[in-house]
């Protein structure tokens, strides 16, 4: 491979030189340049001649570089083809022939996004670093898995990460006395998926809108279809989609001289022959292929109306839903989209909106939410009813239908497009995705590009797009937009979910009379249909499962040579260079109130913090603390009603929260320090709003609209059992920590297990106790909002902060006066809970402080996580045990934990996890393997964060009683970690994995099948 010399000291002008259009590079011919104003880069398409890949590259300014391709994958069918596929290319190559790639790059780059995606049409592969050198090996590990995957030649990895078949035999039993089960990390993960009915609805929609075309397939798989598929048809749909004639590329970032990575592309893969092409070329020799190969199709969508359609699912009677979606017109027409975006966040997105806000007077259900779906050629607005109440789905069609139409003709209120066109300007100029910026930056392209060659950056250019939608304020656009989407949509659905079964008895939604519907996954079919199956098998074939799982075993068992795994690329911790210095955090001790002040680049932003103690409060009123967050911009103040306020804030602020945080003090791991956090973010030219709305809402919000408090607290239970389905293994571990530690028992009180089961009793017994939590908030109102040891933050210009103090004065903030209550925490116990949940898979979370077993920790810790969760546990409880994740933390000083994610049964990982000390010990990787996991963390550790969360985490390490330096201390620590510092740990890493205590959140069916003598609480009935 060529590799230039010459570096130019602007990447983008280097750029500008080497990419014009109509010339020809290593191999691309340079199609067109743009310049994209609103992400401060240059986008060059190009053509690769040879092969016909497309490639969009975006210079900018961008340290964390960012690579991607991605393939237009349509299924046919609701097998996961596309999903397990995706699993499946990375565990393996022609060039790197060892059995976890994927997971070797995670331990052992400097990555800060390794990943990749299903949609319901594509397929995303995409890799970011702040190294050029690991961005590079990344890219060479990824082009090699999707083009030269080791699935041609290893039939076990579509066994394993796809679907096998086991057969459970007691010990001394015969074959024909086993229990046989389907096993793999898709169809396991897809369990927990479909056990989510916000899911159920989702796909129920997705029928709905768009029969007969791709968009109707389950593209993650369908457990009761994932048995469906063949090898033989799954390797199939790799070669007929993952050629380069059908691929999309994405360069992202300030590289040197991309001509370095364009002559990569080129040399080594873009213009050799792939394993795909091997296979065709065989296959049609066979005459087992015609001539013309071509990926599965979209499928012609169009317009229908769906009047009406029932899905039922066996769950909880809460999870009633009620569905209606709107498609809004064709990709390519972005301003449509957004601007249809815009109009439903507008009547949809906030209790105070209209639409929103006349579903919920009605008594229909217990929240709403609605989103628009931008990922496929026809995007579409959907609107979800929780919660639902019994024969709500045609009056919830109706009242739609009717305060659409009372909109159109009156008019949409210009205070709540004004306030949403606001919101997303801010967003948009503060670039905050949550991840690498190149990574959502080429999802987002696709978005347009896939459907066609002309449109890689129409998602890019949206400041004509919001100058036109403020233009049209001044019209009746958005009431015209309204009436074409909703009135006179001639392509829309309304899809309701029924609970049935034993989970819902005493009636559910749509029961009698109600049209009949699909019927979802239900774990008693499938074993049903399981025992039907083993009982038509004959003994051999019997036999033959046991042999295969034996020999999948083996194979997941058997060390990868070292031969195989030299040929990995790989960083080692010579190539790590120096941190990245922090800016200084100034504590201002002059200003009004206490100021911890950051210097840090924002982008002409401001954000102002606020931290109120609540170290006075006593432990019972912890979780009014949590309603009084939630309540706060829901209902009226003093000045404004909750509906001017709405607007108000979202015309003036990025955005304005009221949470709690509790932050463990480092002297004494007894102690912890919990606070209401009041944030706020704005535009430089807004500060005085950014002083002035945070303290109208906190000091004068009115506690008297007893039914809007209702729905707010209906709202928060329904989150929470959201969480609990989905996120299960972090409301686990933080069930099982509050077992040992006061600080977690302060956060479940505010935010877990101790939480849900308050709003549940008070909206149980709402009307009888209304008042008396009306003067309860009343009087925190007044207790918390003090200047008694409260502390601020900002984070902005020399010139901002300045001005963010004089307008905001001494925020309005007296010392208390209230006689302070004595926070007492109860003892924390363990009590091995293990908390039922509908849902066909579990969550597992053992957690403890080590200091509470005496065990200081530091960085080497830190590693032995990566080790441990990369290494064994990966291969015993992913590989092996079929969960979709896993994985053990180590947070030094504070917390170390082990935890399983929609994990198939719960013992087998408890097993599992009791091994980990002697894995350890027994530690013997090569030094490449080992670096690796220095390297990776370390990595992690110095991964560039947003300003906001640079400044939040400054303040919590400043609130915790952190030592100055400690995060350049545990970084050196990392850095000196030795295998032999490892082996030392194992004693201590087996003491956690036997006296961590452990809960679980799962199916009843999975936790009977437990032999641990857990505690079982059935939490949501």
């Amino acid at each position: 491979m060529s590799t230039p010399s010459t570096e130019h000291a602007d990447p983008r002008a280097a750029a500008r030189d080497l990419l014009e259009p109509g010339s020809c590079v290593c191999g691309f011919s340079v199609e067109r340049r743009e310049t994209i104003d609103e992400l401060d880069a240059d986008a060059y398409l190009l053509r690769h001649a040879a092969s016909g890949a497309r490639l969009l590259y975006l210079a900018c300014d961008d340290e964390n570089k960012a690579f991607s391709i991605a393939f237009k994958t349509p299924p046919a069918n609701d097998t996961g083809v596309f999903h397990i596929l995706e699993h499946s290319v990375l565990c393996g190559s022609e060039k790197f022939p060892v059995k976890e790639p994927f997971v070797d790059l995670i331990k052992s780059s400097m990555q800060t996004f390794l990943n990749a995606m299903t949609y319901p049409d594509k397929t995303v592969y995409p890799v970011a670093s702040t190294n050029e050198q690991d961005l590079l090996n990344l890219m060479d590990v990824y082009l090699d898995a999707v083009l030269n995957p080791a699935i041609y030649t290893k039939p076990t990895i579509f066994q394993q990460e796809g679907w096998h078949l086991e057969l459970d035999v007691p010990e001394g039993a015969e074959p024909r006395q086993g229990t046989l089960r389907v096993n793999g990390v898709v169809f396991n993960e897809m369990k927990g998926a479909l056990s989510d009915p916000m899911s159920v609805l989702d796909d129920a929609m997705n029928r709905s809108l768009f029969p007969g075309t791709a968009y109707a397939c389950e593209s993650g798989g369908d457990p009761r279809h994932i048995p469906e598929l063949t090898y033989e048809e799954f390797i199939d749909t790799h070669a007929r989609h993952y050629n380069l004639a059908n691929s999309y590329i994405t360069l992202y970032g300030d590289f040197a001289d991309v001509r370095r990575e364009l002559a990569f592309l080129d040399e080594r893969y873009l213009s050799q022959r792939s394993a795909a092409d091997a296979y065709i070329e065989r296959r049609r020799a066979e005459g087992a292929l015609p001539a013309e190969l071509a990926p599965n199709p979209l499928g012609k969508i169009e317009p229908v109306v769906c009047e009406h359609r029932v899905v039922r699912m066996d769950t909880t009677p809460e999870n009633a839903l009620v569905g209606i979606a709107y498609v809004l017109g064709d990709a390519l027409d972005t301003f449509r989209t957004v601007a249809a975006d815009v109009l439903f966040d507008a009547i949809l997105g906030s209790n105070e909106a209209p639409l929103k806000k006349a579903i919920l007077a009605a008594g229909l259900g217990g929240n709403v939410v609605s989103y628009t779906a931008p990922t496929c050629v026809k995007p579409y607005e959907m609107l979800i009813l929780q919660n639902a109440e019994p024969g709500a789905a045609e009056k919830l069609q109706r009242l739609v239908l009717d305060e659409c139409a009372r909109l159109v003709r009156e008019g949409i209120p210009r205070d709540r497009l004004e306030a949403v066109l606001s919101g997303n300007e801010y967003a948009l100029r503060q670039r905050d995705y949550g991840t690498a910026d190149g990574v959502v930056l080429a999802c987002d392209a696709l978005n347009t590009w896939l459907y066609s060659d002309d449109a890689p950056t129409d998602a890019f250019k949206y400041a004509d797009t919001y100058a036109r939608l403020r233009e049209a304020l001044r019209g009746d656009f958005f009431e015209r937009l309204l009436s074409e989407l909703v009135l006179e949509s001639d392509h829309h659905a309304l899809v309701e979910l029924v609970p049935t079964g034993a989970a819902a008895s005493g009636g559910a939604a749509g029961g009698e009379g109600a049209p009949a519907g699909d019927v979802a996954a239900d774990a008693d079919d499938e074993a049903a249909r399981l025992a039907a199956i083993k009982d038509a098998m004959s003994d051999e074939e019997l036999q033959q499962v046991i042999d295969t799982v034996a020999e999948l075993r083996a194979q997941q068992e058997a060390e990868d040579a070292p031969e195989d795994r030299a040929k990995l690329p790989r960083l080692h911790v010579a190539d790590i260079g120096d941190a990245r210095p922090e800016p200084a955090l100034v504590v201002d001790t002059a200003a009004p109130i206490p100021c911890l002040k950051h210097d840090i680049p924002t982008r002409r932003l401001a954000y102002a913090l606020t931290y109120f103690d609540l170290s006075h409060l006593s432990y019972v009123e912890l979780p009014y603390v949590k309603v009084l967050c939630r309540l706060m911009q829901q209902l009226a103040t003093e000045h404004m009603s909750a509906a001017e306020l709405d607007s108000y804030i979202g015309s003036n602020l990025g955005f304005l929260s009221f949470t709690t945080e509790v932050y463990l003090q480092e002297r004494n791991w007894r102690l912890a320090r919990p606070v209401l956090l009041v944030s706020a973010g704005a535009l430089s030219e807004k500060i005085d709003m950014l002083a002035r709305i945070p303290r109208e809402v906190w000091a004068g919000t009115v506690f008297e609209d007893t039914g809007r408090i209702r729905d707010v607290l209906t709202q928060m239970r329904i989150d929470m059992e959201q969480a609990f389905l989905n996120a299960g293994h972090q409301a686990a571990l933080g069930r099982a920590l509050s077992y040992v530690s006061p600080a977690a028992v302060v956060s479940d009180q505010l935010g877990g297990v101790e939480l849900y089961r308050f709003l549940r009793d008070v909206l149980d017994r709402f009307d009888e106790r209304a008042e008396e939590l009306c003067d309860k908030l009343r009087e925190l109102q007044g207790r918390i909002f003090t200047s008694t040891g409260t502390i601020a933050s900002f984070t902005g210009s020399d010139e901002d902060y300045e001005r963010y103090w004089a307008a905001a004065g001494d925020l309005g903030l007296a010392p208390r006066t209230a006689p302070a209550k004595e926070l007492y925490v109860p003892a924390p116990e363990d009590k091995h809970e293990a908390f039922v949940i509908p849902s066909d898979v579990c969550y597992l979370g053992k957690a403890t402080d080590p200091r509470v077993l005496g065990i200081a920790t530091d960085g080497s810790w830190s590693i032995a996580a990566n080790a441990l969760s990369y290494g064994y546990l990966w291969n015993e409880i992913r590989v092996k045990g079929g969960a979709y994740g896993c994985g053990f933390q180590s947070v030094p000083g504070r917390r170390t934990a082990f935890y399983t994610y929609r994990d198939p049964a719960i013992d087998p990982s408890l097993a599992r996890i009791a091994k980990v000390g002697t894995w350890l010990g027994e530690l013997d990787a090569d030094r490449d393997t080992f670096e690796g996991y220095i390297v990776s963390k370390v990595s992690d550790f110095d991964a560039p964060v947003k300003p906001y969360a640079l400044a939040k985490r400054q303040d919590g390490a400043y609130l915790s009683g952190r030592p100055a330096g400690f995060r350049v201390t545990t970084r050196a620590e990392m850095l000196a970690t030795t295998p032999e510092r490892l082996r030392e740990l194992g004693d201590n890493v087996a003491r956690i994995a036997a006296e961590a205590p452990a809960c679980v959140f799962g199916g009843r069916d999975i936790i009977e099948a437990s032999g641990e003598d857990w505690t079982v609480v059935d939490l949501l009935g």
